[in-house]
Parts: C-alpha cells; structure tokens; sequence
C-alpha cells in the first residue's frame, strides 16, 4: 500500500467520525481501528518526538517491541533520517535509510490527537533498483547497437560509389556480417524474454554428459587446445538443447578470452547431489567486484577482458536463465594458477550420483 494512499485511509476515517458525530477514542487507537494491519509501515509520533505506537508492519520493519513504547523515533528506528523528515514538515520525501540500507517514500499527516503525526512509510529499494537496472539496459543496449550501425552505415555508403567489383563483395560481405550480428542480439533478447516470462518448456531426458561437450566442441570449433577431464559414464538427466545452449554459451566466452594457443578445460563431476560443470580460460581473470554481476546482461568487466570479436554481450545472462530454469545455479571464480573458471551445476538424481 502506498503512503498517500494509507493516508488517505487514515484521513477518511478521521473526517467519517467528525461528520457522524463520534469522539475518538481516548486515548485515540489509530491502529486497532485502521492500520493495525495495513501493509505499510505506520508511526504515530506525538509532539515531543515519541513515537506512542507501531503498526505491525512498522515493527516488523524496525524490529520494535511495543512494551518499550513510548520511545524517541531516533531510538525507536536508530535512523536519523526519519527525525530529519519529522523536523522539516515536509509531507512527502523519500530517503534513503542508514541503517537498515533500504529507499523508502515518506508521508507525514496529522494524528489524531494535538500537535501528533502519522508517518507512513513505503519501501521502494526493489523498485528504486528495478528502474538501475532498466536504466543500465537501455544504456548497455544502446551501446551494443551503435557500433554495427554504424559499419553498416559506414559501409552502405561505400556501397553508393563506383567500386572494383572485389570491393564491393568484400563491403557487401561485412553488411551482412553486421546484419547477422544485430540479428542475433534480437534473437537473444527474445530469448531472455520469453525465459524470464516464464514461457520456456523444460523437457528433461538422460545422456551421457561427455557426449553432450564433444556436440558442443564440434558444433563451435573453437580455435583453441581443448583439455576435457569428463567420465566417459558420467550422465545428467536434464533439458539437453537447454544444457547445450548454455555450454556453448561458456564455451564460446572461454575462447575469447584465452590467448592462443592456451588450452580451454573442461571439467564434470556429480558432487553434493549436483552434477557440476566447469569451463576453465587461461585469460587475464576477472576482478571479484565484478563476479556477482557477469551473468547480468550486457554488464562488462574490467578493460583487461574487455570483449572483442562480436559477441551480443548477452550469452552469460541466457546461460544463467536457462539452468536457473532448470533447477540450477551458476558461478564464476578465479582458478588457482591464473585465468577465469565459470560453472554450472544442476540437480543429480540419486541414482547418477550413487554410480558416480
């Protein structure tokens, strides 16, 4: 519930008993008679700063026992903030909270007694971030798109003039590959879409997990020496185009990063009741600030990998989506003698994990 609209409520309620005649009670009781259990946080603070009583939503949030009420808001909530708002009489702000780390919208109405307030609170953290990260797409988006735009912009007027006929294929074919990268960036992102709608079948079947990597291997050709540390009886029962997609995903991201000539490892093993994959570069590594947020989409990391070739900047989100998808979790750390490990690791049947 909103704060204006909690307000609203309470103000209806004070207008209905002065219309029809009734005293409030005394001493008045907001609370049992309202917002008691309103979701959103409710103070009433009296004209010395004290605040007389808490809403269950408000002492869950400050963690109030209501046997030590009447308090002082600062030692009440521990946030300075909010006695800040109080003095300022302001009545609507939004702040963020010190302590407890978390945006809230304030709203500030008068109490039911002389000279007390009502102060509603509403946490907006989630939202607050919610519009970052909506912020951080448009932006991350905008600059994944300009660069093929401009090469083919670029070289659609290079197309415009009298050219060598071998100029001409080899402008015509970097318009096509630009239209092919843009393509793809199109088709990831309606993939994410209909993953996080939650619009992706999941269709799980049993196969051998080292026959699964060599598919992948094949399919991608990678440029690289490949280590591959597999059972040969080692099986996953999972979605396995979905698995498939993801590894690739890893794959293809450990080949951009590994310089040539170093080799790309491949490690699967069922521990804990997960059957864990790891797909291990010998690149530069990535600094751990920034492991919590590689699977987000576009994010990038720091200059020493910055990405090159023509990568739609979202292959670790989508892998991320689709063993979440199934179950899963995914990872990244710093393996030990150099270089970057990313993993996945999704549910293991008992029987699988008991044979391996």
């Amino acid at each position: 519930m909103p704060p204006i609209l909690a307000a609203v409520i309470w103000d209806r309620w004070r207008r209905r008993l002065w219309e029809e005649g009734i005293r409030p009670p005394d001493p008045p009781k907001p609370f049992e008679d309202v917002l008691e259990e309103a979701p959103v946080v409710a103070l009433l603070i009296d004209r010395d700063r004290r605040v007389i009583a808490a809403n269950q939503a408000a002492r869950q949030f400050f963690r109030l026992e209501p046997e030590r009420l009447p308090l002082g808001l600062l030692e009440a909530t521990r946030e300075g903030r909010l006695a800040e708002a109080l003095r300022a009489g302001h009545p609507e702000a939004e702040l963020r909270l010190t302590h407890c780390q978390r945006s809230v919208q304030v709203k500030l109405v008068p109490g039911p007694g002389p000279g007390d307030t009502l102060m509603f609170l509403t946490d907006v953290t989630e939202l607050r971030r919610l519009e970052t990260v909506r912020q951080e797409f448009v932006a991350n988006l905008s600059h994944e798109l300009r660069t093929p735009l401009t090469s083919l912009r670029l070289t659609a007027e290079s197309l415009l003039e009298e050219l060598p006929e071998q100029d001409r294929r080899r402008f015509a074919a970097r318009a096509l590959k630009e239209a092919d990268h843009l393509a793809n960036i199109v088709a990831n992102l309606r993939q994410l879409a209909e993953i996080e709608a939650g619009r992706m079948a999941v269709t799980r079947t049993r196969f051998e997990v080292l026959e699964l990597v060599e598919e992948c291997l094949a399919r991608l050709r990678l440029d690289r020496p490949l280590e591959l540390d597999i059972p040969e009886r080692l099986e996953a029962v999972a979605d396995r185009s979905k698995l498939g997609q993801a590894l690739d995903n890893l794959l293809d991201n450990a080949a951009k990063f590994s310089p040539p000539g170093s080799p790309i490892e491949v490690r699967a093993r069922v521990e804990a009741s997960e059957l864990q994959i790891t797909v291990r570069d010998h690149g530069p590594g990535i600094s751990p600030e920034h492991w919590p947020r590689v699977f987000e989409r576009f994010y990038k990391v720091d200059p020493a990998r910055s990405r090159g070739g023509t990568g739609s900047g979202l292959g670790l989100s989508i892998t991320k989506h689709l063993i979440l998808a199934q179950g899963g979790r995914v990872w990244t750390e710093a393996a030990r003698d150099g270089g970057q490990v990313f993993g996945l690791a999704i549910p293991c049947p008992r029987s699988i994990s008991e044979s391996a």
